[in-house]
């Protein structure tokens, strides 16, 4: 392996045992004891949370504001599908359909811009961010972009790994690190719910 690979690997090890220790702290200290009989299923509970709970149909925020919803969904996917690009450059596997993960790329980076030209026009919006909002919406992006240079000229290989490694080492500093509290925030209200029964939503009945 190259110096490239080490220092991607060393960025990895960092991030996952880093996002593990928030992770583990976090359940550790916001266990809940419920000394009320169990009206519904957790694990039901906990699964809408992950899925239904999410659609823009229930969620305000997302019905109410759907471009934006959209937009955010599409980069984060934007986020995973690089990170697939890092693990294919990373293994050396060439894809033949690399220009179409290219192009998904470069409309994932545009929803990345747009999200961040909203925080900045919008007042409301930049009334309740902080550098690290803009910071990292900007690292996410140019990640994406980047990954999608790489799939076209393979030479920018070397700069990909080295820039997922900082990327990686930032993730449970900054913002980022949302990506671990998310799962344990849908969780602790998929048990919540789901044990008082009201997730998942059940139909009206007429």
């Amino acid at each position: 392996m190259s110096v490239y690979h080490w220092i991607f690997l060393v960025g990895f090890v960092i991030c996952f045992f880093s996002c593990m220790s928030l992770l583990l702290n976090v359940l550790r200290k916001t266990r809940i004891t419920y000394n009320s009989s169990p009206l519904g299923k957790p694990l039901h509970g906990i699964f809408y949370a992950m899925t239904g709970a999410m659609s823009p149909i229930k969620k305000e925020t997302a019905y109410l504001h759907f471009p934006t919803y959209a937009a955010g969904i599409l980069f984060h996917l934007g986020t995973f599908c690089s990170f697939f690009v890092v693990l294919i450059r990373f293994l050396n596997i060439s894809l033949s359909f690399s220009v179409f993960i290219a192009i998904f790329l470069v409309l994932t980076s545009v929803s990345g811009l747009f999200l961040l030209g909203k925080r900045i026009v919008l007042r409301k919006m930049r009334s309740i961010s902080n550098p690290d909002d803009y910071f990292s919406n900007i690292l996410v992006t140019l990640f994406q972009i980047l990954a999608a240079a790489t799939l076209i000229w393979y030479n920018l290989q070397s700069i990909l790994l080295v820039y997922s490694a900082l990327l990686m080492v930032y993730i449970p500093i900054g913002k980022l690190k949302h990506s671990v509290y998310f799962f344990t925030s849908r969780l602790h209200l998929g048990i919540f719910y789901g044990w008082r029964g009201v997730w998942p939503v059940k139909g009206k009945k007429v």
